[in-house]
């Protein structure tokens, strides 16, 4: 960053900023875990719990924010013989999460993932295709290389 815009950004608040919202809901781990399974199709709290090692009452918290935020929703089921409980759903607020995933686990798969590979990918449904984020600007240009991206300060934006 050139210091002009650096001194620019100086002058605007950051106070209301939708990043800082955001991990607000998204940024603890075990939050972005549960979300990975709910998308790999585990909606079920037991088998949450034991598949990932969150412990219960963690679980528990993550599932209701989730759920107060209007990530998921909670349904209904009942197994033959036992009491009513609930799995967890995507909410159309949680579908536009997926960008997020995608992105998040292709950094992942870039910097951290084991010799042998990642363990988990995305792909389209319709041709098996692996999925990746991309950025584009409202005119429809793909941006490739990430500096051409510049913050701007936006219609809820105030000078401090």
């Amino acid at each position: 960053m050139n210091p002009t815009a650096a001194s620019d950004a100086l002058e605007w608040s950051i106070d209301g900023c939708t990043i800082g919202r955001a991990m607000e809901v998204l940024g603890e781990k075990w939050t972005l875990v549960v979300l990975r399974e709910v998308v790999n199709g585990i909606r079920r709290f037991d088998d949450m719990r034991v598949r990932t090692g969150v412990p219960r009452q963690v679980l528990s918290n993550r599932l209701a924010m989730l759920v107060d935020q209007g990530v998921l929703k909670r349904v209904p089921y009942r197994d033959p013989g036992a009491r009513e409980r609930h799995e967890y759903r995507l909410t159309p607020k949680g579908l536009d999460l997926y960008p997020v995933l995608i992105t998040l686990l292709e950094w992942g798969n870039k910097y951290l993932a084991d010799p042998a590979g990642p363990p988990l990918r995305f792909t389209h449904r319709d041709c098996g295709a692996e999925v990746h984020a991309e950025i584009h600007c409202a005119d429809g240009h793909l941006l490739a290389d990430r500096r051409e991206v510049v913050p701007r300060p936006g219609p809820g934006a105030r000078r401090r």
